[in-house]
């Protein structure tokens, strides 16, 4: 083969759960090119990675199908010989569809599975990782079973870093798209006391994040504790986690960047379970969730905008007495 596209247009976090299969793909097609399709804003967090040939980008924002026409042009000048979607929603099933390749692979949750050449289950809810679901696609030319994300900061982004990781210091990633998958507020400002004790806290997270971080660090009086969101890019943030004494996140995109980075890492799960298979992946790893059962928990795959029942029983009862 001499040109493989895969198309991950989700989340972040997605993307980042997509690499193993770049990386499988270069191992087993070392003299194939390798292109991506993410959604816009999420490239960067492929630069440096010495498997991909070219990142294109899906840009909604300037009009969904006028965007799949563009990219469904530019991919059949560039007659892929394997298309393989990891997104399971329409917009990407269509431009696997219309994209020209001479083969093409996906999950059958697709709705346009059904005109791919090769479609695959892909469960929820018994214990398998994301990444060896997105490994299962390319089973047929001998991928390994499960392997680590990886990310690629550059010696730049290492040296942006640098002021920061000294010493003894913890990362938290404490936001999320989804409120009933973030830790609540007042648990981030109980563990922030504890670990401030210890070393410096650093707040991770994007410019949306900064006044929901700000709140955790203007609780406390303490200069230990410092709001870096929209400070550093991604694979600064990646690197930063790299080197801290350990980091703390929800079930989000943070905890696939650890993962990636191969940092050690403690992630709450809240109103989500780790059998939907979003799980940390580094040796040094820990999952914190509520001890007992709550029958409504897990009340959804990806969250909500506010607990169901009014009392967020799946946050608010985890216990950081050991952390």
């Amino acid at each position: 083969m001499k040109r493989i596209l895969l198309i991950q247009t989700a989340f972040l976090g997605d993307v980042i759960l997509a690499t193993p299969v770049i990386a499988e793909l270069k191992r087993l097609f070392p003299t194939t090119e390798i292109s991506i399709l993410v959604k816009k804003g999420n490239e960067s967090l492929l630069e440096n990675n010495p498997h991909i040939e070219e990142v294109f980008t899906f840009e909604k924002s300037k009009g969904k199908y006028k965007e799949i026409l563009r990219l469904v042009r530019t991919f059949r000048k560039l007659q892929f010989d394997l298309a393989i979607n990891l997104h399971r929603f329409g917009s990407s099933g269509l431009i696997t569809m219309l994209s020209g390749a001479k083969k093409t692979i996906g999950f059958a949750k697709n709705p346009f599975s059904f005109a791919f050449s090769k479609r695959l289950p892909h469960a929820i809810g018994d214990g398998t990782h994301e990444v060896a679901r997105n490994l299962s696609l390319i089973k047929e030319f001998g991928a390994v079973d499960l392997r680590r994300p990886e990310l690629y900061p550059s010696q730049a982004n290492k040296e942006r870093i640098n002021p920061y990781a000294q010493g003894q210091f913890f990362c938290f990633a404490p936001a999320s798209v989804w409120f009933t998958k973030q830790l609540p507020i007042e648990k981030w400002i109980e563990l922030a006391v504890k670990k401030s004790a210890e070393g410096k806290v650093y707040l991770l997270g994007g410019k949306q994040d900064h006044d929901f971080c700000e709140q955790i660090r203007s609780a406390i009086p303490n200069t230990q504790i410092i709001n870096l969101c929209g400070a550093l890019n991604l694979l600064e943030s990646a690197a930063l986690m790299s080197s801290a004494t350990r980091n703390y996140v929800n079930d989000s995109g943070p905890l696939h960047m650890a993962s990636a980075m191969n940092a050690p890492v403690t992630a709450f799960f809240c109103s989500t379970i780790p059998e939907f298979g979003f799980g940390p992946l580094s040796d040094d790893s820990t999952i914190l969730q509520v001890e007992e059962k709550i029958s409504c928990r897990p009340c959804g795959l990806h969250g909500h905008a506010s607990c169901p029942k009014d009392d967020f029983q799946c946050g608010l009862a985890i216990d950081l007495s050991h952390e």
